[in-house]
């Protein structure tokens, strides 16, 4: 158990490690630079010395890299430049395998700058240069072995840079997932207190209302002995509890994810309307429709019905015209219908007695308007939401 549990955190840590830079890649560089110094070093002493000196530089550098970064890498640059010195000796083949080792590290860390790369790589190429001309090499060798190192870290860098901008995509695509994680939960947040704000608006007062009607039933039955009066308080009891249902139901309409386009739900509450009072309702769409918010679209139907249950009260079988108008940047809703001939009372719709001051209420906390009144000998009543 114990060897396979070592197993499982080994494969563990080499996934989780940087597949160029990481502690592994270090592992196995520092086998071949010590393996090249042992066999593929020749016998002077003075390269020996200077190979044992990077390989001194390469260890600094594994221990300080994660505590004292800035001095890591001024340890790699070094270990990167004293094999340049011995590079052109003859029969070296351990410099040049120190030298790119050290090199290419240097240029693969992501947090080093550009011009520290550039910096290095410009010195190493004259340090490079300089010790072949001392020790004689020709002009082919001092040509061909930088341009190596320049190609070489050229494709060094690009890596590093495609590395770089694929992590910073990663974080971007992360942030942005958070962001938009956060601006989904504020929007959750925000539509369940408009859906709880609805509810106790529709709740409260319906129950309110009812609990005060029922009251006063019960005193003209107990202490006045008024049947009749005790029956219409129920009767209008009973009204309450109805209209607070549909209410409620209007509010928990908006958590539904298949409530219908705000045209065809008014489509249906104007056919309701004609088969429940034999009425005549019109509706009119103008313009091309548009998405609003729920607490909009809620409003302007609660508005509608509002509208057609006080033309039902107050003219009862006269003809109502329903407008709903887009082609403005906001969106209007109109409700016209004959005055009736009290139309101070047109405003009571039944509903505990506070209609359309409810409505407007409502249509306030999404940032609409609505009037009503007697307009050209007709009572109209115009809702507006932004849209």
């Amino acid at each position: 158990m114990g060897l396979r549990r070592l197993g499982r955190r080994g494969v563990q840590l080499i996934k989780a490690d940087d597949p160029e830079t990481g502690w592994l890649v270090r592992i196995v560089v520092s086998a071949l630079l010590g393996w090249s110094l042992v066999f593929l070093t020749p016998p002077s002493l003075a390269v020996r010395a200077v190979l044992v000196a990077s390989l001194a530089c390469w260890g600094a550098f594994l221990v300080a890299d994660t505590r004292w970064p800035r001095f890591a890498r001024g340890a790699l640059a070094l270990a990167t430049l004293l094999p340049a010195t011995v590079a052109g000796v003859p029969q070296s083949a351990s410099a040049p395998i120190f030298l790119y080792s050290m090199l290419f590290t240097f240029v693969l860390l992501p947090r080093t700058p550009m011009r520290a790369i550039l910096a290095l790589t410009g010195a190493t190429i004259v340090v490079f240069l300089t010790g072949m001309w001392l020790t004689g090499r020709g002009p082919t060798a001092m040509l061909t072995q930088p341009a190596l190192i320049a190609v070489l870290v050229l494709f060094s860098v690009h890596r590093r840079e495609y590395r770089l901008r694929a992590e910073q995509t990663a974080m971007l695509l992360e942030q942005t997932s958070r962001t938009q994680e956060a601006q989904a939960q504020a929007a959750a947040l925000s539509e369940r207190a408009r859906i709880a704000r609805e509810l106790h608006d529709v709740l409260a007062h319906s129950l309110g209302a009812l609990r005060v009607q029922l009251e006063v039933a019960e005193v003209q039955l107990t202490e006045k002995g008024d049947i009749g009066g005790a029956a219409a308080r129920i009767r209008r009891a009973r009204r309450l509890a109805g209209d607070g249902l549909v209410g409620a139901r209007s509010a928990v309409a908006a958590l539904r994810t298949d409530t219908p386009p705000l045209p065809h739900a008014l489509g249906d509450l104007v056919a309701a309307h004609r088969a429940d009072h034999l009425a005549t309702v019109a509706l009119h769409t103008e313009g091309s429709p548009r998405g609003l918010p729920s607490g909009a679209e809620v409003s302007l139907l609660r508005t509608t019905r509002e509208a057609l249950t006080n033309a039902a009260k107050h003219a009862p079988g006269a003809p109502v015209a329903v407008t709903l108008d887009y082609r403005g940047p906001a969106v209007r809703l109109t409700v016209r219908n004959p005055a009736p001939v009290d139309s101070a009372t047109a405003t009571d719709d039944g509903v505990g007695g506070h209609g359309l001051i409810g409505a407007r209420e409502r249509l306030a906390l999404v940032g609409g308007t609505l009037e009503a009144g007697v307009v050209d000998g007709a009572w109209r009543v115009t809702a507006e939401v932004p849209g």
